[in-house]
């Protein structure tokens, strides 16, 4: 893993050692370790759990290659230098990609697998529209992410979405700056809607995946994959909730979680 990037991190952990195998947790596309901070500490009241910023988000460090081995490369990396044997590893979307790629490529990294409203195949919607958008932003003479808010509009109307993207505006020297690599995400935007071809790699082990009733990530047409890939796989869905289930129906999403560890 010579080329592995060391990746950025939140953490929590019991007042007591309990002896659980710790939870690595792994954001989505256009996230961050952040976004997950609240259940970082939540389920960092059981065992020690981590919030990873992956390759070329938030504070990790930026590459050309985005690809889900490349990742997975990076989250190998980051158990070695913490000097962990194996984790459970929850990801969403993007992150939960990157997490299942672990799993096949690496299963005695991975005790358990949490994937959140994510299936290993291709998809055929893209989010370069997000990218090219955010790349044409003016940023001169900027200091407000409200200022930037108005050039996203026409590209991204849902005025949530765009709060989102917004996130990864940072001041640096008195102006703005975005701190994910779009060129890398643009360039890379094929394997992030993809998923590798990793040949007849399944996982055995213990698989949840969680899926909103509301997104159309995680569909019936879907399950052949997953089973393929993960035969233990349990498929689950949070009523009402779309994509960010997480965010939408957090008690319900941690109940989930929290009932498998």
């Amino acid at each position: 893993m010579s080329d592995s990037l060391p990746l950025t991190f939140l953490e929590a952990h019991p007042q007591q050692p309990t002896g659980r195998t710790p939870l690595v947790i792994l954001h989505g596309l256009f996230g961050s370790a952040r976004n997950w901070q609240m259940f970082v500490k939540r389920f960092g009241q059981r065992q020690d759990a981590y919030g990873l910023d992956l390759r070329n988000h938030g504070g990790s460090p930026w590459n050309d290659r985005m690809d889900y081995p490349a990742m997975a490369g990076d989250l190998g990396r980051f158990l070695d230098d913490r000097g962990l044997d194996r984790a459970v590893v929850l990801g969403h979307s993007m992150g939960g990609k990157a997490a299942m790629t672990l799993a096949l490529t690496a299963p005695e990294r991975v005790e358990r697998l949490i994937v959140v409203d994510i299936a290993p195949v291709s998809y055929t919607h893209t989010h370069l529209p997000y990218v090219k958008a955010m790349k044409a932003a003016d940023l001169t003479g900027r200091s407000r992410r409200s200022q930037v808010d108005e050039q996203l509009r026409d590209a991204v109307p849902d005025p949530n979405l765009r709060a989102f993207l917004l996130q990864n505006l940072e001041v640096e020297d008195g102006g703005l700056r975005w701190r994910i690599n779009l060129d890398a995400l643009e360039a890379g935007m094929d394997n992030l809607i993809g998923f590798p071809d990793l040949g007849s790699a399944r996982y055995d082990g213990p698989a949840l995946f969680i899926g909103g009733a509301k997104s159309d990530y995680v569909t019936p047409e879907y399950e052949g994959d997953i089973r393929r890939r993960f035969p233990a796989a349990e498929i689950r869905m949070v009523a009402d909730a779309g994509h960010w289930l997480h965010a939408e129906k957090p008690e319900a999403f941690t109940s989930l979680v929290e009932a498998v560890l």
